[in-house]
């Protein structure tokens, strides 16, 4: 068997293994606040982390932004090198709008953990250079895409120095499930959970539109939307 079919395989067992570990995380009272090689799966106090991947796009990240606006929320954007280098006019919106920008890869490979460790080196640092370029901000914060973790991608994220986020609370959006069951899913989220939503990658309106349904609901729970391990104070 080929040096790749081992990795896939490999990857493909870790990416089943940690939907247990994510169900878990949110079964718990207070999901784990991360470390040098584990994720953040949660954030302290009454509070919950609002993450949106796979961006910037050029239809849905303005519509994301207008909403998040409206209620006075602040999210982190965990975004695509190359969709960066094609529109830095957004990566640079994002962040005057007062949110912050994460590292998801130079080409969003999957499964990334199959990927030989030179080349997640390479798509971390990338992505890396392309969002400072853009923005003048170098990023703290990394998400392998799929949450794809493996020990060669927890030790590129720690040796870049970028702290490895990953997610308690996921509705699914990416696949388009309905506007009720996108809402249903992230309205579950209570405190210390880290949520997870996309702007890029294909059509979003069911999660602008779910978002806008499901954020007035958390708010009115009392929940503060913070940054995961407070990067980008």
């Amino acid at each position: 068997m080929s040096g790749r079919l081992v990795r896939v395989g490999y990857a493909q067992t870790l990416h089943y293994l940690l939907f247990g570990v994510r169900a878990v995380q949110f079964r718990c009272s207070r999901p784990a606040l991360g470390a040098r090689h584990w994720p953040v799966f949660g954030v302290p106090g009454q509070s919950v982390a609002l993450t949106i991947d796979d961006g910037p796009h050029p239809e849905w990240t303005p519509r994301m932004l207008d909403l998040l606006a409206r209620h006075r929320i602040r999210a982190t954007f965990f975004l695509v090198g190359a969709r960066v280098r094609e529109r830095p006019d957004l990566a640079r919106r994002i962040l005057a709008a007062g949110h912050v920008l994460g590292n998801h890869s130079m080409s969003h490979p999957q499964p990334f953990a199959a990927l030989p460790a030179p080349s997640v080196r390479t798509e971390i640092a990338a992505t890396q250079r392309e969002i400072e370029d853009a923005t003048g901000v170098e990023p703290r914060l990394f998400r392998a895409p799929g949450g794809n973790w493996s020990r060669d991608v927890l030790r590129a994220t720690a040796e870049s120095g970028l702290v490895p986020v990953d997610w308690t609370v996921n509705p699914s959006d990416w696949r388009s499930p309905g506007v009720d069951r996108i809402t249903r899913s992230l309205c579950r989220s209570r405190a210390g959970h880290v949520l997870l939503c996309h702007d890029g990658g294909g059509d979003r309106s069911q999660t602008v539109a779910a978002l806008e349904a499901a954020l007035p609901r958390l708010l009115d729970r009392g929940l503060r939307f913070v940054i995961p391990a407070a990067a980008g104070r």
